[in-house]
This record gives structure tokens, C-alpha cells and sequence, in this order.
């Protein structure tokens, strides 16, 4: 995979294309199947994906015990070129409720803890509050980062869904090498103020969300049943009116996919690839079948006419619905 590559930082030594978000695989996208999820991930290492997204709150451990299996279980040379990149700081109870942010310093370590048992690893490569805590400063969690990778337990610090402010104030404290944020053709909020202020500090973006969760995959009907334990049942964008309106975007872009011999999928990874060499798309593949068709996107040629025919079909801030429900929005750092 050489057509579109990212260094991680200024000092990583290893680039990558794509990246594999695999919370899917353990929670909030309805049943899962853990041995095609770790053959998932190994088909991802052994086609040059280096990248691996999780979360110490998704399933509660389970998708760090999940990934921490699939490297022990992966060629030592896969395994070895592996980035694991890990969001904290999410508080849930065992009933799987949500209850808030903790970014103290204290509890950076602690998370990281156990984190690291977990992975089965001596390090993490990139480590990020998932959102950012109301009650304590930017710098001191980032700094409680910077300690850990003094102490060679981390290798990066990253962040996630902040906003141009809340970057500069973390870059003024220590090295940001990445900001993970949601980017595809109809979320398209960074380019506001969060995408010129990253490029202006050097920072990389990994963009979660890129075929919205499924919505313009071009594999999402009208009429799908969603279960009572995936996340879609309840965002707004799949609900009703807005599930209508959304999919006439997706049959709009599939008309130019069709016309390019391409998946609808394919060419709205191919979209967010078009968007910088600074901006690395992470796909959610929960199956080998859909991770073959995301790397398919590697190998989209956007022209300019295309761009301007995407652009028309969904034209930015075409979407209806907010991407998360009301009671979660709260959560996303704005400044």
C-alpha cells in the first residue's frame, strides 16, 4: 500500500494507509464473532495495515484482550510492524452505562496500567483521553502522557474529538503527534477550524466515521432491524425522516461510484484519502469481506470531475440528524 502513506509524528518510523478501528468488533454494532474478528485482523497486518484503533471502555477490556490475542497470535514480523493506538478515560458501569471523563493524572497511569496488561504489550504507540474532561485542564492530562512516555511506556500522545483551542493548548504542553476525529463526506465539521489549525502544527488527522457507521456504505437498507445493542438503533441519522433523507445521498453517490466501476464504500474512503496525506482513514471492517472492499479504496483514482460530482451529489452538511444522539453530543469537546 504506497499510494497514500502518513509517518506517524516526526520521529515513527512506520507509514500506513489505512487504519482498522476495531470497537465493532467487541461492542455497540450489535453481535459480534471473535474469531473472524481476530482473522480480520490479521488479514489487516498481512495486507500491510499497521494501525490498530481501540478503546479501553469498548466492552469493557474485552476489544484490548481481543486485539492483545490477535498479535499474539500474528507472524512475528505482523506483529512487530503493529501501531496500537488506545483511547482512555471513559467511565461505564458493569450494566455498560456511561458515566462521564476522568483526565486526571493519576488516573492516565492508572488506565494505562491496565491497558498495556491487556494488549499483552511494553508499549502503546499512541495513547488519547477519549473526550475530553470538563473538570481537568488539557495539560495536565497530556502531561500525565508525556510522563508515560518518559518512562518508555507510551510513544505518542494523541488526541480526540477537541477543538482548535483545546489543540493548541495540549501542542503548547507537549509533542501531539495525531488527532482522531470523524470526517467523511457528510461529517464534515473539521474543516471549519480543527483541519487548518492541525495542518499549522504538523498535527496528523485519523478520521473515524468514514462511511458514517455503515449509513453511506452503500450496504444500509430502509428497512433493516437494528438490535437493542447497536448504537444505530438510537443515533438520529438512521431514524426515520432522516434514514430516508441520507439514503437518497447514498443512491446520489452511488450513481458515480457505478459510473467508476467502484463500490459506494470504495469511493467514500477514496473521498476522505482525496482530503490530505495528512488524513488517514479508519475503516471499521468487522468482517474480511468488508475489509477487502475498504482496501479496495487504495487503488481509486478521484479527478477533479469526480470530486466536483461527489461534491454535488453530497454537498457538505447534506446530512440530516446530528451524528449522535442529544445526551452525547454534550460529551464532544467543541473548543
Amino acid at each position: 500500500m504506497t499510494k497514500h502513506t502518513r509517518t506517524l509524528g516526526t520521529t515513527g518510523p512506520q507509514v500506513f494507509a489505512l487504519g482498522l478501528g476495531c470497537m465493532g468488533m467487541s461492542a455497540l454494532y450489535g453481535d459480534t464473532d471473535r474469531a473472524e474478528s481476530i482473522a480480520t485482523i490479521h488479514a489487516a497486518l498481512e495486507a500491510g495495515v499497521t494501525l490498530l484503533d481501540t478503546g479501553d471502555f469498548y466492552g469493557m477490556g474485552h476489544n484490548e484482550l481481543l486485539i492483545g490475542e490477535a498479535l499474539r497470535t500474528a507472524p512475528a514480523a505482523r506483529r512487530e510492524q503493529a501501531l496500537v493506538s488506545v483511547k482512555f478515560g471513559a467511565l461505564r458501569g458493569p450494566d455498560g452505562d456511561w458515566a462521564g471523563y476522568d483526565g486526571r493524572p493519576a488516573a492516565v497511569k492508572n488506565f494505562a496500567a491496565y491497558s498495556l496488561q491487556r494488549l499483552g504489550v511494553d508499549h502503546i504507540d499512541v495513547y488519547r483521553i477519549a473526550r475530553l474532561d470538563p473538570d481537568v485542564p488539557i495539560e495536565e492530562t497530556v502531561g500525565a502522557i508525556a510522563e508515560l512516555i518518559e518512562k518508555g511506556y507510551v510513544r505518542h500522545v494523541g488526541l480526540s474529538e477537541v477543538g482548535a483551542e483545546t489543540i493548541r493548548r495540549a501542542a503548547a504542553t507537549a509533542p501531539v503527534a495525531d488527532l482522531q476525529i470523524e470526517y467523511s463526506l457528510i461529517s464534515r465539521g473539521i474543516e471549519e477550524s480543527v483541519l487548518g489549525t492541525t495542518r499549522e502544527l504538523g498535527i496528523g488527522i485519523t478520521a473515524y466515521g468514514v462511511l458514517s457507521r455503515g449509513l453511506i456504505s452503500g450496504h444500509f437498507s430502509g428497512d433493516r432491524r437494528l438490535a437493542a445493542n447497536d448504537f444505530r438503533a438510537y443515533s438520529p441519522r438512521f431514524q426515520g425522516d432522516n434514514l430516508r433523507h441520507n439514503l437518497g445521498l447514498v443512491e446520489a453517490l452511488r450513481e458515480i461510484a457505478e459510473q467508476k466501476g467502484v463500490s459506494v464504500a470504495q469511493i467514500a474512503i477514496a473521498w476522505v484519502l482525496s482530503r490530505g496525506e495528512d488524513i488517514v482513514p479508519l475503516v471499521g471492517a468487522r468482517t474480511r469481506e468488508r475489509l477487502t472492499e475498504s482496501l479496495g479504496a487504495l487503488d481509486v483514482t478521484l479527478t477533479e470531475a469526480d470530486l466536483t460530482s461527489i461534491e454535488a451529489a453530497v454537498p457538505a452538511d447534506a446530512a440530516a440528524g446530528d451524528r449522535y444522539p442529544t445526551a452525547m453530543m454534550s460529551h464532544l469537546g467543541s473548543k
